[in-house]
């Protein structure tokens, strides 16, 4: 159970993350940033995506646009913005050196 609780909070931690990089690769739908997710083996529900995507935007960091969907209604395609950039940017740091403290941490660890 402690593991498990570990492991969740673990991937919450990096969400945030790895959804601005897949953003900034050019604009793109939620349900191909769900899959995006997904081949990177961090499975997310919309419902879990949706309020991520919402707060990402409310503080300045994704934009959005709608477009027309021959296969439906409009659809809402997310665009990284300058100031999301530059997060992204910080958070760069800040994940190599997090990989760092870990993979020093475990030198010489028996496992």
């Amino acid at each position: 159970m402690i593991a498990e609780n570990t492991q969740t909070q673990m991937r919450k931690g990096i969400l945030e993350y790895c959804i601005l990089s897949i953003i900034s690769r050019g604009e793109i739908y939620a349900s191909d940033i769900i899959g995006e997710l997904k081949k990177a083996q961090l499975l997310v529900v919309e419902g879990t995506l949706y309020p991520l995507l919402t707060r990402l935007k409310n503080n300045g960091l994704l934009s959005y646009t709608w477009k027309e969907s021959s296969s439906g209604p409009p659809r809402k395609y997310y665009q990284i913005t300058d100031e999301g950039r530059a997060v992204l940017s910080r958070l760069d740091v800040t994940w190599k050196e997090l990989v760092f403290a870990v993979e020093t941490s475990l030198l010489g660890r028996n496992d």
